[in-house]
């Protein structure tokens, strides 16, 4: 290849990358991940924050680009709390929506940020009656992040307006019966 051929490559990588981002790769997200943070600004999570334990999200990428969300919690009755969503698609890699039957909203999430390996930072908007409000949650591949990790979650949130005391670094919690042998877990309150 000549350099001027290199260079337009390069070029068109580089706009690729200014345009739409790093590439979001749906199956390298699936698989289960633990919640361990939790941030939001919406007035129920100021009476709940105490009691949340991370839990489990089991996500199975589905072959037209949607992203089944499995999410399980022990309670501390040792029941399992359990809910499912099936997130659809957009045109934007990484970016779906979802109605939740449960909490009667829609939603838009984005995973702002994946290392498939260790973490994700999920950003979603969340609408209920014309009212809107942020839920941010910390994915983790292990109960124990970096402390990088977290840092990087806790700014992430501050950014996007939510008040430090807002943010949550959940506590360990055990398994449901189900996951048990599963590494990863997320949290039992989503709204």
């Amino acid at each position: 290849l000549s350099v001027l051929k290199i260079q337009v490559y390069i070029l068109l990588i580089v706009i690729g990358l200014l345009c739409f981002g790093p590439a979001f790769f749906l199956l390298q997200v699936g698989g289960t991940w633990y919640l361990v943070g939790f941030a939001t600004n919406a007035d129920w999570f100021v009476s709940r924050k105490a009691d949340m334990k991370m839990g489990t999200v089991t996500l199975t990428p589905q072959s037209n680009g949607d992203l089944e969300m499995d999410y399980s919690s022990l309670k501390p009755d040792g029941s399992c709390w359990t809910m499912n969503h099936l997130a659809k698609k957009t045109d934007i890699p990484g970016k779906f929506t979802f109605s939740s039957q449960r909490w009667a909203n829609e939603n838009d999430m984005r995973m702002v940020e994946v290392k498939y390996d260790e973490y994700s930072l999920v950003h979603t908007i969340k609408t209920k009656a014309g009212s809107s409000y942020i839920l941010n949650k910390l994915y983790s591949r292990t109960q124990d992040p970096s402390q990088a990790v977290l840092d990087k979650f806790t700014k992430f949130s501050l950014e996007q307006g939510i008040l430090p005391e807002n943010i949550a670094i959940l506590p360990k919690n055990g398994q449901c019966e189900r996951d048990r042998g599963v590494h990863s877990c997320f949290c039992s309150f989503d709204h």
